[in-house]
This record gives C-alpha cells, structure tokens and sequence, in this order.
C-alpha cells in the first residue's frame, strides 16, 4: 500500500487559495495540482503491508492523542529544490511558534509511528507546505515564488490528521486517487 498522513485544511481555505490562484494558471505549462487534494503531508510511505495497516491505525490514533489543536495559515510560498531549478512549486504554512512546534512534533509522531508499524518512510527533513505544482523539467520560477508571498490565506485550527492510501493514475487525467483511510482527532479522548 502506499500511504501518507496529512493535515488537510478545511474546503474555505483551499478555497481562497484557488481564488487566488485560478486566473493566475494559464501563464504557466506545469501539472496544477487540484485543490481536492492539497494538503500538508507529516508522513509517506511509499510501501506498507497491508498486514501492517492496523498497527499504523492504532500507533496514529496514539500520536495524534498526544498533540493539541493548533491554527495555521496557507502564506507565502517557495519551489523545491530551489527558485533557479524548480522541479516543485508550493505554498508556504504559517502559524505562531506554538503552532510550529505541534505541527513539527506531529510530523515526527506520525513519521515514527509509521515506522514503527513496519512502513518505509519517505522524505527528508519536514518541511510544511502545499505542492501546488510540479514541472516536467527543472525551470526557473522566481516570479512564481514572488507571487505567493504575496499570499495570506484565512487562519484555521488543525484538529485532526487523515491516513490516505494513494492509488497512483486512477485520478482524473491519470492523477493519483486519494482515498482515506482513518481520521484521528488531535488531543485526548473525553473520558466517560
């Protein structure tokens, strides 16, 4: 299975991002990624074993117990590897320190928890953003990357994290389909 775990924000905020981007696409030829699917990914594992899925579900439920509910904002925006030879466009995540500093000891739960249930994990340091783009070949995107700091969206609180299973070309235009798998509120459960 391929799998990852994200934070997605909520349909008005993906929204405003739209707007913002929509009348802005036609200047460039990149693969747009569609707004049904942005989110900021904590942890990808490119192959699990299905045996290992319940073990996953369980260890998740518990990192996500362990965090609380932060507000974050989609801003600015930046390319990887870099403005002069992007391959990826995104979007940048702001919140306050505290809010960092959840977002960052989510990722890291989710990433040993995915681990820990046998996943190979995938990526290097976290880094909070939306891919909002992906080039065919390296090219030079520095405007771009000028026009999203131009970019504040709407605040929102994080108060869950989803485990998706990817299943690669059964999207629309051969994109990936994501279908969810569990969602995990962020905090303790209320005791009865």
């Amino acid at each position: 299975m391929r799998v990852f775990v994200a934070v997605v924000p909520p349909a008005e905020v993906l929204e405003d991002l739209e707007d913002f981007l929509e009348p802005r696409r036609e200047a460039a030829d990149f693969r747009w990624t569609v707004p049904d699917q942005w989110h900021l990914t904590l942890a990808f594992s490119p192959a699990l074993a299905e045996r290992h899925l319940d073990d996953l579900v369980e260890r998740l439920g518990r990192a996500a117990h362990r965090r609380t509910p932060f507000d974050l904002r989609i801003a600015g925006g930046g390319a990887f590897p870099g403005p002069d030879r992007a391959r990826v466009l995104w979007a940048g995540v702001e919140g306050d320190d505290a809010a960092r500093i959840e977002l960052d000891r989510l990722a890291t739960g989710a990433r040993a928890a995915a681990a820990k249930a046998g996943a190979e994990v995938d990526g290097g340091r976290f880094r909070a953003h939306v891919t909002l783009a992906r080039l065919g070949r390296p090219a030079e995107v520095s405007n771009w990357v000028r026009l999203l700091d131009a970019y504040a969206g709407p605040t929102w609180t994080a108060h869950e994290i989803t485990l998706f299973e990817s299943h690669l070309g059964e999207g629309p235009r051969r994109r990936p389909r994501h279908e969810v798998v569990e969602v995990f509120p962020l905090g303790r459960k209320a005791s009865a």
